[in-house]
């Protein structure tokens, strides 16, 4: 068995609530930090960094003292210069911080607001009679899906849907995908049903809502170029020429929260659907 350090047996052993919770936050501001940074261009300029400090410490190490100096005399600078050069994503981990679901409250917010934004986009591409494709993940991660489309990592907004169904835009065809509050990647690949059935009855659109949420856990919700009428498809069934108020239903189970009540028309049959094969891109 390993012995620890008497020296390092000693500080452990000094070591309080108090100390734990502050070693906690810090590696917790850490990750947010480097989560943001990673993959944009500030992860260049920290790579810069380091490689300043690397050459200060082998200008220690050799003795190096007119290069030392230099590096030296730059160093009190170095806190505005970092300012400055990640003011950007000082300002998104903040509002990545503000963001979290703290008591519950946040999310519900959120929610309720993002349940609204798609609302109003689906009712409006509805009456347009614009072809959309929109799904919601639930527990069952879509990462493959995403990673097929074109990623956008974006707060979701009415119009930013709007803008992605135009006709004749880069990304009318294939599906949006929604994470929580945002909408990480349009234009998706999705798996298709193959059911003869379905086949037969519904378009390439309607196919692909029904094949993925055979495979996952998530909502679809379908709007029709043909007829702009709307459907929902979850865990492989389809429900077709849902009302506003269906809709809105749908919503807000998925989000966890209560619907308005409005009047409602009847809902129309739906259709078991089984596994699919791949998506293509055009869709009607």
């Amino acid at each position: 068995m390993v012995s620890l350090p008497t020296s390092l047996r000693d500080q452990l052993s000094k070591l309080g609530l108090t100390e734990i919770i502050d070693v906690l936050v810090v590696a917790f501001l850490i990750y947010q930090f480097i989560m943001i940074v990673r993959g944009r261009r500030a992860a260049h300029i920290l790579n810069g960094i380091a490689v300043v400090l690397l050459v200060y410490v082998i200008s220690v190490w050799l003795r190096l003292e007119l290069l030392r100096s230099i590096l030296a005399a730059l160093a009190p600078y170095t806190a505005f210069a970092l300012i400055v050069l990640f003011q950007g994503e000082i300002r998104r981990m903040l509002a990545r911080l503000g963001r979290r679901n703290w008591m519950g409250l946040g999310g519900r917010l959120q929610s309720r607001e993002t349940a609204e934004e798609i609302l109003l986009a689906v009712t409006q591409l509805a009456q347009e009679k614009t072809g959309a494709l929109i799904v919601l993940e639930r527990d069952i991660g879509l990462r493959t899906f995403i990673e097929s489309g074109v990623l956008m990592d974006s707060l979701l907004s009415r119009d930013l849907l709007l803008s992605i169904f135009m006709p004749n835009g880069a990304l009318h065809d294939g599906a949006v995908i929604v994470q929580g509050d945002r909408i990480a990647a349009a234009a998706c690949f999705l798996p298709l049903s193959i059911n003869p059935n379905v086949i037969r009855k519904l378009g390439t659109r309607h196919r692909a809502a029904i094949g993925v949420t055979e495979e996952t856990d998530c909502l679809a919700i379908i709007v029709s170029e043909e007829t702009g009428r709307i459907s929902i498809a979850a865990f492989g069934e389809i429900e077709i020429d849902v009302s506003e108020q269906r809709l809105e239903e749908r919503l807000a189970r998925h989000f966890g929260r209560r619907a308005r009540i409005r009047p409602r028309r009847d809902l129309a049959p739906v259709l078991p659907a089984p596994e699919g094969a791949d998506w293509p891109p055009a869709q009607r």
